[in-house]
């Protein structure tokens, strides 16, 4: 029985601290259950790429040993966006791929994003994974599968730009954060039809300048301060691994996720009516109200990129997002898996139908909300407190209470969310009020049933 920390599987992905309890053997062990499940199930070559972080070139390097070691064949594509490691298990065919990518965790960390057969692994299937790894239940091949080197960063470039079309070309700033999207990037977006300038475009894995999450607002400031001294219509950031995308207008204004949306699925129901446009629990009302007035189907998901993609593989939905960035066109221009280079592409074939790509951007409905909000807790304890509150706290005036991932309350004029985080040890609350009375209101009603159930929890917001 092989000891392997189990903190390391987590909900969407695997993922742990590089040399520690991310070791190459450990991962070369996760390669031979891998290659071993392709073989079982017939799905190889196994695709194998990585981000730009200073581990991935040993940790690439063992994987590709322990697939091989089981008797699948390896299709090397390099250090490439996570995006083209999608792509590739699309175009060579076999729908299994694995990225080796920390995403946007600190520069230490490393991980896994893992398809098998077309299918994203996530929750039970990767405790699959680490019972198989414990138990060595792994096939030691006599012959060791085929390892190729293929370039799938060509056919990915080639197939984008035929899709795009610009009806004027618009000048974009963006922002790599030193993550691995940084000179596919500018080459894509210049081909496009784009005047493009660049910021933090070189691979640098020790992320020296910001950290490479376009979540958070801090790691804009530089975009939006190089912003005003550019003539850039639009300011795009990627994340470290080019799987999500963050917006920022002209004049500094951050355009959430949820409000990116908004335009994306106005521009697929007017070509597909009628259609289902997934969201997760952490959007706004306002994308719901949206997505309404234009003809189409609001369909909320859990939160979580594997499963908001599970959801999309359900309800053959064109299009689906959220709150993190994770953008998933699935409309027969694009096959459905989230890709922050494509998406912010989109985006300016958008903006290029018009001449104030600022004033539409900021016509986008908004509400009054707080930032995703942390209650740090003790392992496995935020996952505790969120059972006890689906199971205990109803609110009598509310107009919906959802429980499919936390607890979702909705009233007439806002909503209120407390759900655990699948990636680490904390209860993530999201507040909205369609003013700022309102969103006080919900502080204070939200607040005090959290406080019922745990008089000692420290709220960050004020619910005095």
């Amino acid at each position: 029985m092989q000891v392997i920390d189990p903190s390391i599987f987590k909900a969407y992905d695997i993922r742990g601290v590089a040399g520690e309890n991310l070791t190459a053997d450990v991962v070369e062990k996760i390669g031979r259950v891998l290659g071993s499940m392709a073989v079982e199930s017939g799905v190889g070559p196994v695709c194998v790429g990585r981000d730009g972080r200073l581990s991935g070139p040993e940790l690439k390097a063992a994987l590709i040993r322990g697939i091989a070691a089981a008797g699948a064949d390896v299709y090397d594509i390099g250090m490439v966006p996570t995006p083209v490691l999608y792509f590739a298990t699309k175009y060579f065919g076999s729908g299994s791929g694995v990225s080796v990518t920390g995403s946007h965790n600190p520069s230490r960390d490393n991980g896994l994003k893992l398809m098998l057969g077309g299918k994203t692994l996530f929750g039970p299937m990767i405790q699959d994974i680490r019972r198989r790894v414990e138990s060595e239940e792994w096939s030691v091949a006599e012959k060791p599968g085929k390892v190729e080197v293929k370039d799938a960063e060509t056919p990915y470039f080639e197939t984008v730009t035929r899709d795009i079309h610009l009806e004027r070309p618009v000048s974009v700033l963006l922002d790599s954060g030193n993550g691995v999207t940084g000179p596919l990037a500018m080459r894509l977006y210049r081909a496009a039809g784009c005047q493009v300038e660049g910021l933090f475009t070189e691979v640098d894995g020790h992320f020296p300048n910001h950290h490479p999450d376009p979540s958070k607002p801090k790691n804009l400031e530089q975009l939006i301060e190089r912003l005003k001294a550019s003539d850039a219509e639009v300011g795009l950031a990627f994340d470290g691994d080019g799987d999500r995308l963050g917006v920022v207008s002209r004049k500094g204004e951050i355009i959430y996720p949820d409000r990116q949306m908004m335009l994306f699925a106005a521009d697929i129901l007017e070509k597909k009516p009628g259609s289902r446009i997934i969201y997760d629990v952490k959007c706004t009302r306002k994308l719901v109200d949206w997505v309404k007035s234009h003809g189409g189907i609001p369909t909320i998901s859990c939160t979580g990129h594997s499963f908001v993609k599970a959801k999309l593989a359900e309800t053959n939905a064109p299009f689906a997002g959220e709150m993190s960035g994770h953008i998933f066109f699935n409309d027969g221009r694009w096959p459905g898996f989230d890709d922050g280079l494509y998406a912010g592409l989109r985006m300016v074939e958008i903006l290029s139908r018009t001449d104030d790509p600022t004033a539409l951007l900021s016509s986008l409905p908004t509400a009054v909300n707080t930032p995703e909000l942390q209650v740090p807790m003790a392992e496995g304890e935020n996952k505790k407190f969120v059972e006890r509150l689906q199971k205990e706290v109803h609110f009598d005036d509310a107009t919906d209470e959802i429980r499919i991932d936390g607890l979702r309350v909705e009233w007439p004029d806002g909503f209120a969310l407390a759900r655990a985080s699948n990636t680490t040890p904390v209860l993530v609350i999201r507040l909205e009020g369609d003013t700022p009375e309102a969103l006080k209101r919900i502080e204070q009603v939200f607040g005090a049933a959290l406080k019922k159930l745990d008089p000692s929890i420290k709220l960050p917001f004020s619910a005095e």
